[in-house]
Parts: structure tokens; C-alpha cells; sequence
């Protein structure tokens, strides 16, 4: 697979380096001879110094052999000029994805990615961290969730209670503990920072985070049944009225939540005051604990910090928290920063670059492979995948897939019907697979999902 990417920034430079591990063909395009200069050095990848919308240079990097071609710069009108080009030189057969996050674009999405026009998928990190902030409010407590098969199963990372009835358990024995009338899954668990995938052997211990796959109607109930009180959230402070905080503020303007969106600059707080109706708009600075009380700060059930300033929505996050937040989120994009958020206090953080990469990722992945995520990091992904025809899982009972060590079948969907299997569960063709790998076996679970070899 032959991958030509247009931007040596966070975005580019992470997922050439994943892309190189893997053993991938990865060409990469910058204007900075530094940034080049850094990918080189820390990874197997072929560099050209230049603008990625040079039609040059892009039959220069072999455009029409590639595959994929990723438009990833920080800049909107580079990405879609080098996607035009990409199209008119490598043709149809290449598939080309663009980041795009200025709403003059995205609001015409359906005209870039028309027929003829080249681009096969627009990503649009705002919308993706939105999403995220979501889908941790829906579960308050869950340090990250991910959904598959069109939202019905969910895969959720929890820190257990101290009095959790399955602490102490052997995963075989868990639907002892929990019932059998629940389907539930152990994808990983996050002990002392380390990634776990499991056996049926492993023990369920206090302090580690859990992560399961269920289906999102038994969330609720296996929630309550593992110790986990999910109180609703109802009262939200989102800090930063820019696209991020704009867009999550609309998603949140109903009779449900009761939001209070803070912005310091007089004319954003004008356009949020025109086009939001229940959200209260409040022009202030964050980090003045006299607004942040005045506004009743410890009665928040959530407080969002999603400004474009990283150190300001941590420093927002913690002097909310200070003052009695129940819980926050904050936004950041240096990835640098992420290992030291939870340590610090901070509940959660997002990632507009992170989001970004997950969104790229499956459009790389061989295979019947649909949707692809990070999990923890980059220690492991979960994958979302058909079964294909010829392949060597279809047919077999779970039990008789040999699959190594950290890698493992999680669920599935067949048809409308969401699936926890057990040993004995035949894979069938078309059948919706949710599967959990740690990095290093990728390369053989995309092998599996292609060919009728068997690799084990």
C-alpha cells in the first residue's frame, strides 16, 4: 500500500509514523525542511520538501501509484487544491481524504465529495470532538466511549468503585457476578498505565480501568450491576464560544441541559446570542474565580473547556474543579500534554488532531474495515469490520480462532441483532465484527480480514 500524505504537522507526522511501523509505503509533503527533518529521524518514510498542491510534486511522489492520498495540512485551501490535483493525476482508484474544518467548506461537503469532484472523505475534527463530548456526557464517569454498528454497541472504558461486585473476579466467572442475562464483554484493562487484552484468566483488580463492549440498550443496566451510579448531566459551563464551543452548545440547545456558554471576545458572544435560544451567553475570562463563582460554578454537573488555547482550558479545568465542578473536559491539541491531564485532576480531555487520526484511520486499514479507534493512546485499536467471504474466521466457532495474544473478537452484528459471543458463536459471512488488537498485530488482523491465507 503505497501512501502519499500532504502535511508534516501532529496529524501528519503521527500517522506516518504508525502507518511506517506497520510497514506501509509512506511519502510525505511539507513546505519545512525542520518538519521533514523530525519525521525522517523518527521514522521509515520517504520525504519531498514542497507545497502538496504543486501538481509536480505530486507526480514527483509517485502520485499515480498511490492509494491513499492524505490532505492534512492546517490549512483548508491546501488540502482541497492537492485533493483536485491528486484526482486529476492519480485518477478514481486513488482514495483521497481531506481535513477540513472551516464551515465556508464543510457546509458544502455534499458538493466536494459530488461525483467528478475527488474527494472521498472530508474530515472535520470539531465535529468529531463534539461527538466525543457527547458521548462522555451520556456517561458520567466513562473515561472514554466509542461507538460501532451505527451506535448500537458501545465500548466503554470505567474506573471501578472500590465496591464493585466484580473486583476480584476471573473474567470467565464474570456473568456470575453480573448475570447471565446481559451480554458483556472485557475488551482491556488499564493496569499501573499498562494495556491489558485479556484471557479468561485474567483477574479483574482494584484500580484498574475496565473496558467493555455492550450493547447500548444493557449499558444502564450493566452499569448499575458492576457498581456504577450514573447520575444525569444537567447543569453544563462550556468555556469558548468558537466552531468547537459554538457547535456543542447547538447540540446541547434543549429543554434538558440547562448551558451556560463563557466567551470573552463581545463580538462572538453577538453571534452566539443570535443563533442559540437556550443556552445563556456570558462574556468574561475563564480564569477569573470571581466570574466562575458568580456564575455558580460548583452547582455544574460538566464544565467544557474548548478554547483554542490548551493552557487556558487547563487551568480553566482546574480552578473549576477547585471550586466544586463535578466534572470536566478539556481541550487539547499539543499531544504531548495528554498523559499529564489525568494525573493533574482533569476528568477528560479531547483532541481535535487525536479525533482526526481515528477518523483517517480505517479508510488505511485493508480489509472490510469500516471504522478504526484508538484505545489508550495509541497502545491498541478496536476495528469494526465485515467478514469476509473467503476468510479464514467464517465458519469457525470463536473458540477455534486462533487468534494470539492481544487480539480478540469482542462482538458482533448480524443482520439487525447485536451479538456477545460465546465459544461455540459460528462467524458467518457479513457479519459485522468489532475486534480489539494491540498495535503490533494489526498488520495480521488486516491480513485475516483479506485473504483466505491463515496466518496464525
Amino acid at each position: 500500500m503505497r501512501i502519499i500524505i500532504i502535511g508534516a504537522g501532529e496529524v501528519g507526522y503521527h500517522i506516518a509514523q504508525r502507518l511506517a511501523v506497520e510497514h506501509k509505503e509512506v511519502v510525505v509533503i511539507d513546505k519545512s525542511t525542520e518538519a521533514l527533518r523530525k519525521l525522517a529521524e523518527a521514522s521509515d518514510v520517504q520525504t519531498i520538501r514542497g507545497s502538496g498542491s504543486s501538481p509536480a510534486i505530486l507526480e514527483e511522489a509517485g502520485i499515480a501509484q498511490a492509494d491513499i492520498f492524505l490532505a492534512v495540512t492546517d490549512s483548508d485551501e491546501i488540502n482541497l487544491i492537492a485533493c483536485f490535483f491528486a484526482n486529476m493525476l492519480g485518477g478514481e482508484k486513488v482514495t483521497k481524504l481531506a481535513r477540513i474544518r472551516g464551515g465556508m467548506y464543510t457546509n458544502y461537503k455534499h458538493l466536494l465529495m459530488a461525483e467528478g469532484a475527488g474527494i472521498t472523505k472530508i474530515i472535520n475534527p470539531d465535529e468529531e470532538v463534539v461527538n466525543s463530548v457527547l458521548r462522555l456526557m451520556s456517561v458520567p464517569g466513562a473515561v472514554e466511549i466509542n461507538e460501532f454498528a451505527g451506535g448500537k454497541i458501545r465500548l466503554i472504558g470505567i474506573n471501578l468503585p472500590d465496591e464493585s461486585p466484580i473486583l476480584g473476579a476471573k473474567l470467565l466467572n464474570l456473568r456470575e457476578r453480573i448475570g447471565d442475562d446481559l451480554g458483556v464483554v472485557i475488551a482491556a484493562l488499564v493496569r499501573d498505565d499498562e494495556l491489558i487484552i485479556p484471557s479468561g484468566l485474567d483477574e479483574i483488580r482494584k484500580g484498574d480501568i475496565v473496558y467493555f463492549v455492550c450493547d447500548i440498550l444493557d449499558q444502564e443496566e450493566i452499569l448499575e450491576r458492576i457498581g456504577i451510579c450514573v447520575e444525569p448531566v444537567r447543569e453544563v459551563m462550556i468555556i469558548g464560544g468558537g466552531n468547537i464551543g459554538y457547535k456543542l452548545a447547538k447540540a446541547l440547545d434543549n429543554k434538558f441541559y440547562h448551558t451556560r456558554i463563557l466567551e470573552n471576545r463581545q463580538k462572538r458572544c453577538n453571534f452566539l446570542s443570535e443563533r442559540l435560544n437556550r443556552p445563556i451567553v456570558l462574556m468574561g475570562d475563564s480564569t477569573d474565580q470571581e466570574i466562575l463563582r458568580e456564575e455558580n460554578i460548583q452547582d455544574m454537573d460538566m464544565v467544557i473547556a474548548v478554547t483554542g488555547d490548551e493552557e487556558t482550558n487547563i487551568l480553566t479545568c482546574l480552578l473549576a474543579k477547585s471550586l466544586g465542578a463535578k466534572r470536566t473536559i478539556t481541550r487539547v491539541n499539543n499531544f504531548g500534554y495528554m498523559p499529564l491531564i489525568e494525573p493533574i485532576g482533569i476528568d477528560y480531555v479531547v483532541c481535535p488532531r487525536q479525533s482526526a487520526i481515528n477518523s483517517l484511520l480505517h479508510f488505511i486499514r485493508r480489509g472490510r474495515i469500516i471504522s478504526s479507534v484508538n484505545i489508550r493512546g495509541e497502545e491498541a485499536e478496536a476495528l469494526e469490520a465485515y467478514a469476509y467471504e473467503g476468510s479464514p474466521i467464517v465458519g469457525k466457532a470463536v473458540k477455534d480462532i486462533n487468534f494470539p495474544r492481544g487480539c480478540l473478537i469482542l462482538c458482533f452484528q448480524r443482520q439487525d441483532e447485536v451479538l456477545i459471543p460465546r465459544g461455540d458463536t459460528i462467524i458467518q459471512p457479513k457479519d459485522l465484527l468489532i475486534i480489539i488488537s494491540t498495535r503490533k498485530n494489526i498488520p495480521k488482523v488486516e491480513k485475516v480480514l483479506t485473504t483466505k491465507v491463515e496466518f496464525f
